[in-house]
């Protein structure tokens, strides 16, 4: 099959959550938009995601099953599905963690990166998963970018957040504050930058990326007088950074530097750890933030947003994040295009 089209496979997420019905409210609005112009994949069980369109509502587009992305039918009213047949819809429980839900994402997720490796697929979006399902299907990862990590067999990932103008990458992430504050370190700092640079200079066509390094402790320690690891650790992480040609610039305080960032003064912003650079995203976009993660041999984005449990299975959740991942899983695509099997 030979197209020139960005090739984006979507996995189903935990069943138990609106992912499916996000999805679904996702591609409807995109196949409405003139100027979408992409072929869109859904991977996981094909019974969840027709209750997912009755849910919502979309009686003008019709579900298919394909069994492999070659097979794709490229048609306005209809969403592909490859059809995992991986849940027993009787005793699904909307709202709820499950072995069932655990075990049926997480399956997903591997069909997903099986096709983008192959390069069936030019990129993957995926729809949220919950930790404790994982959990209780036996899979006892913190979340998709250790899950990922594993199943490329990458060693050096980083998250990157992205809400309206403002790109943050996390030092670590689903670890406690404790450990967090252990792993800042100038070797995994400068790693961060590196990947950092690199995406944007690739991905989002930043000829000379300015990167801002947030500190780790209040005012970026405020020369020593809050705490030392900005001296023995980040300061000398960025200018081990500026002497390989990057642009990195800091530390800088993190009570300020996020507003600096989102106000165009820099191209990204990078936090010590979870909360530090969740925050500001969520603030300025609570559903509309987006995953990307930094580092695969594949693109993968995903709404920045949990399973949305309350609303699963009334339609009602805000597809805005998973539009946004799409979208732009779509313009990073468009980069590595290529002929594909």
């Amino acid at each position: 099959m030979k197209s020139n089209k960005p090739f984006i496979g979507i996995t189903m997420g935990d069943p138990a959550g609106s992912g499916p019905e996000l999805a679904i409210k996702a591609i409807k609005r995109l196949k409405k938009d003139v100027e979408y112009n992409a072929k869109l994949l859904l991977i996981g069980d094909f019974k969840v995601f027709k209750k997912a369109l009755e849910i919502v509502g979309s009686d003008d587009l019709k579900l298919i099953k394909i069994n492999h992305p070659k097979d794709f039918i490229d048609d306005v009213d209809t969403i592909n599905i490859i059809d995992l047949n991986n849940v027993d819809i009787g005793k699904l429980v909307y709202g709820k963690p499950s072995f069932i839900g655990g075990k049926a994402a997480y399956e997903s997720i591997i069909k997903a990166v099986e096709y983008a490796m192959g390069n069936f697929l030019h990129a993957i979006v995926t729809m949220p998963i919950s930790k404790e399902s994982l959990n209780m299907a036996g899979y006892n990862y913190p979340g998709h970018t250790e899950i990922l990590a594993d199943l490329t067999k990458t060693k050096d990932v980083r998250m990157m957040l992205i809400a309206k103008n403002l790109k943050v990458v996390h030092v670590t992430t689903h670890v406690s504050l404790k450990k967090a504050i252990e792993l800042i370190k100038k070797d995994r700092i400068v790693k961060t930058i590196e990947i950092t640079n690199l995406y944007l200079k690739n991905y989002f066509d930043i000829t000379n990326p300015k990167i801002a390094i947030a500190g780790l402790n209040p005012h970026a320690s405020e020369s020593g007088l809050f705490g030392d690891e900005e001296e023995k650790e980040i300061i000398p992480a960025i200018k081990e950074a500026n002497e390989k040609g990057i642009n990195a610039l800091g530390p800088f305080p993190s009570d300020s530097v996020f507003y600096r960032a989102y106000n165009n003064e820099f191209d990204a912003v990078i936090a010590m750890y979870h909360d530090q650079g969740h925050i500001p995203i969520k603030m300025i976009g609570f559903m509309e933030g987006v995953n990307i993660t930094l580092g695969l041999p594949i693109i993968r984005t995903s709404p920045d947003h949990g399973t949305v449990w309350g609303k699963a299975g009334k339609g009602t959740a805000n597809e805005s994040a998973t539009l946004n991942a799409i979208e732009i899983a779509i313009k990073l695509a468009k980069k590595k295009v290529k002929t594909i099997n």
